[in-house]
């Protein structure tokens, strides 16, 4: 059996390189839409995670165009089935930042452009396999990816991770965690954008001859947001409106921005097939919808139950209650799950403030995770 509490001993013991480490990656900003400031991150992550972790045995690069690129470490390991760690290492934080918000220590309270959300997560998951290999104790072959465009909805990322995910056992995603807890369910989200082409005419002269496009947006918004069922939950919302060119000018076009969110297949396919539905009410105008969805469901599965029973029980052993949450937002653990992997969510930093200025991390909780991962890992070996 694992000593659980040996592990969160020897991570305890190495809190201030952690702390440096972090410091030092939160140092360098990486918004998801600086391809430079990206560039220059990922060169250091790739000397870091060398130095910390040695030569693995390949390295795959996936050019990211105008966004960050991808990169797929291997690590070797035992003989069991490998196990995926996703990690991205974009912020929502525009360039200079820094300047008026830097690293910072405060007890066990770290802040930071990034430092929840997820730059600690990675951190925490570096020195999980560093805490093995102190204690001799076996790991599965690691299969680690660093995404540059998750803040953005990982457009060039996506099918890197799903491949990455082909034949793995289990993947953790170093998210941060919700309110301590990690993250066994969260919903699909749908991007779409919802036209309407209508006829001009003066409104006051001729209105008869004008189609409303705006008229025809109005019912949309309407019918979409009748679609929302929190109890099974599924939200529908038009967030966003335009349309029209003049008061005095009956519209002949318009659009809403819509934001899906679904928390099973069936609603999500309920929502599809409503949106194909669309149609306008006056015969001279029309409906037109565009988008997808941005990432599946990620329904708590037996495996990913199987996933959470095994680290809520080494948990216990650290003498810590660990927690499941199901959220709205989703995270590359969504294409993952998706392809029927055990996935177990926000394994990350506990915390809060993910892309709000009171951003935090909780230092004794990166200790605390970071001897979990490694006790989750070595028991998958």
């Amino acid at each position: 059996m694992t000593d659980v509490r040996a592990l969160h001993e020897w991570v305890r013991a190495h809190r201030e390189e952690m702390v440096d480490d972090l410091g030092r990656y939160t140092g360098l900003e990486t918004p998801s839409t600086d391809r430079l400031l990206l560039e220059a991150g990922l060169s250091w992550l790739d000397g870091w995670l060398r130095a910390r972790l040695g030569e693995p045995e390949s390295v795959g690069v996936t050019e990211g165009g105008e966004f960050g690129d991808v990169r797929v470490y291997d690590y070797a390991g035992s003989d069991a089935t490998p196990v995926l760690l996703l990690c991205h290492y974009d912020t929502v934080w525009p360039q200079g930042t820094l300047d008026g918000w830097p690293f910072t220590v405060d007890g066990d309270i770290a802040t930071g452009p990034g430092v929840f959300d997820m730059k600690a997560g990675l951190v925490q998951a570096v020195w999980a396999v560093r805490a093995l290999e102190a204690a001799g104790l076996p790991r599965p072959p690691l299969r680690l990816v660093l995404n540059g465009d998750e803040e953005i909805g990982s457009p060039v990322s996506r099918p890197v991770i799903e491949k990455s995910a082909a034949g793995v056992q289990a993947a953790l995603v170093f998210e941060a965690a919700a309110d301590g807890a990690v993250k066994t369910a969260r919903k699909g989200v749908g991007i779409y954008r919802v036209s309407a082409t209508g006829v001009e005419a003066h409104a006051g002269l001729d209105p008869g001859k004008g189609a409303s496009a705006v008229d025809e947006i109005a019912r949309v918004v309407l019918a979409l947001h009748g679609l929302t069922d929190l109890a099974a939950g599924t939200t529908v919302n038009v967030g966003v409106v335009g349309g029209g060119s003049r008061g005095n000018v009956i519209a002949g076009s318009a659009w809403g921005e819509v934001d899906v969110r679904v928390s099973s297949a069936t609603e999500a396919a309920r929502i599809e097939e409503a949106l194909a539905g669309l149609t306008a009410a006056d015969p001279r105008a029309t409906v037109t919808v565009e988008g997808g969805w941005n990432r599946p469901v990620m329904e708590r599965s037996a495996g990913i139950a199987a996933l959470f029973s095994r680290a809520r029980d080494l948990a216990a052993e650290m003498g810590v209650t660990l927690r499941e949450c199901a959220v709205g937002g989703a995270s590359d653990g969504n294409f993952v799950a998706a392809l029927g992997v055990p996935v177990l969510d926000g394994f990350g930093a506990t915390g809060d403030g993910a892309h709000a200025r009171h951003e935090h991390v909780s230092v004794s909780g990166m200790v605390e995770r970071s001897a979990l991962a490694a006790a989750v890992l070595t028991s998958l070996a």
